[in-house]
This record gives structure tokens, C-alpha cells and sequence, in this order.
């Protein structure tokens, strides 16, 4: 058995800021996250054609902006003029779409965790990585705790590895690649990860003391109810990515 690995994180983290409560992956989000009294935040973060990292889940632009077409190929200047917020709400309307240096800085002047997930433009796994391994390299102080990189892209996960050895990652995964979950192992070893964090339903008693036998933590995503909640508890998992920032209390 391997030495779990520290896990200097709360149980609780806030899905793209606030979940579904506000506009998510913008600077209201997070803002509302922590008035529910979230101390750590995922976000989302991929390339814009200029190089500049920026909050978004999705490639297309249409879910969650006024606009259509691939993020990735538009400039900062370009995605910084979008409305990220009408789509959820009025209250929401000309929300910004921020950069991922915005939300890092807001973060360490609040004293906040962050686990920014690599979330790549197709074709820009490795670059992706790079990127946010040197920004987060170079703004984090190393005596904070660090931020967590998590991705479903190894080659993300490498490319953070090789610009930022010193900030741990977890590899994601939505499904196990074979029952036992030895072959996702493997590659979160090779990565030299500290965690998975899993579709919540494939937890289960022996998976979880697989993982901490190897020495991984484990993480969940997205809980958003009561039963699911208490039974990753209870499994012993680590942390619970939630969009319910307005129904779990951090401090529980």
C-alpha cells in the first residue's frame, strides 16, 4: 500500500463557481459561490487563438454566450465583447466572459482553492496544458495551497506536468476504461496524479480502497443530491464537485 498523497482541500467544491445559481464559469459565479461560504471553486479553462487561457465548458460559443462558432478560434479581445450571462438570466445580462489570470487573481486575494479543469479546444490537448501549467506556475505563490489541474485528456495533463511539475493533478473520467479501473490507474500514475475524480455513480467500496491503496485520493462530480452525497461519505471519498452551493453547506 502507497501513502495517500495530502489532501489539503475542503470536502466541498463549487461546480463552475455557483452551479446552476448564476452564469456559469463567470466572475459572479464564483462571487456568489463564495457568499453561500464555498472555499473552492472548478472552473473550466481552454486557449483563445491569441494564447490567452479563458472560462468555458463548451467548444461552441452558443450555450452560454450571444454568440456562435468555436471559442477557441476568436482573440481575447474578441471573447472579452461577448455576453456570457443573458443566457441564464436578465439579472445576468452583459456578464463578461473572464480570463483564467482573472479568476486565479481573485482567488489568492480572497484566499480561496481553485481546480481549474484543462479543458481543451479539440486539437490543442498538450498546448492547452502548457499554457495553464505555466500561468498557474507563475501566479500561485508556494506557500498557498496549490490549485488542483484535472482534465480527461492525459496529453492536457502531461503538457501541465512538464510546465509546472510542483502543482498536483487529477485525471477525470466519465467512465472506467475497463470494470476493475486498473487501465484509468495506470494513467493517473503515469501522469503522477493525486486523485481521480469520477462520475459520482462509479465510486464504490472497492474502487475507493484501490485508489487510496495506490496512493490517489478520490473526488466526485457533479452531486447534487442529499442520498448520492451521504453515500460518497460514507464510501470515504475526498471532495464532492456540486452545482447545490444552495443546498450543501461547505463546513459540512
Amino acid at each position: 500500500m502507497t501513502d495517500l498523497a495530502p489532501w489539503p482541500y475542503p470536502r466541498w467544491i463549487a461546480h463552475r463557481g455557483a452551479g446552476k445559481l448564476a452564469p456559469e464559469n463567470t466572475l459572479s459565479a464564483f462571487r456568489l459561490g463564495a457568499r453561500h461560504g464555498y472555499r473552492m471553486f472548478e472552473c473550466d479553462a481552454k486557449l483563445s487563438r491569441d494564447g490567452v487561457l479563458f472560462l468555458m465548458h463548451d467548444t461552441d460559443l452558443q450555450r452560454t454566450t450571444n454568440a456562435r462558432g468555436t471559442g477557441g478560434d476568436r482573440t481575447m479581445g474578441e471573447l472579452a465583447q461577448l455576453d456570457a450571462g443573458s443566457w441564464h438570466s436578465r439579472a445576468y445580462a452583459g456578464e463578461p466572459l473572464p480570463t483564467l489570470e482573472a479568476l486565479v487573481r481573485w482567488c489568492l486575494a480572497n484566499h480561496l482553492c481553485l481546480n481549474v479543469e484543462i479543458k481543451p479546444t479539440p486539437g490543442q490537448e498538450a498546448a492547452t496544458g502548457r499554457a495553464v501549467g505555466e500561468l498557474l506556475g507563475a501566479l500561485w505563490p508556494q506557500d498557498a495551497v496549490p490549485p488542483l489541474l484535472s482534465s480527461f485528456q492525459p496529453a492536457s495533463l502531461a503538457g501541465a506536468r512538464d510546465t509546472a511539475p510542483r502543482l498536483p493533478r487529477a485525471l477525470l473520467a466519465d467512465r472506467l476504461a475497463d470494470a476493475a479501473g486498473d487501465v484509468d490507474l495506470c494513467t493517473a500514475l503515469k501522469l503522477g496524479c493525486i486523485a481521480m475524480v469520477l462520475n459520482h455513480a462509479l465510486w464504490n467500496t472497492p474502487l475507493v480502497a484501490k485508489m487510496h491503496g495506490a496512493g490517489l485520493r478520490c473526488a466526485s462530480y457533479t452531486v447534487n443530491d442529499e442520498r448520492a452525497a451521504r453515500h460518497l461519505i460514507a464510501l470515504g471519498t475526498d471532495s464532492i464537485i456540486t452545482d447545490r452551493v444552495d443546498l450543501f453547506a461547505p463546513g459540512d
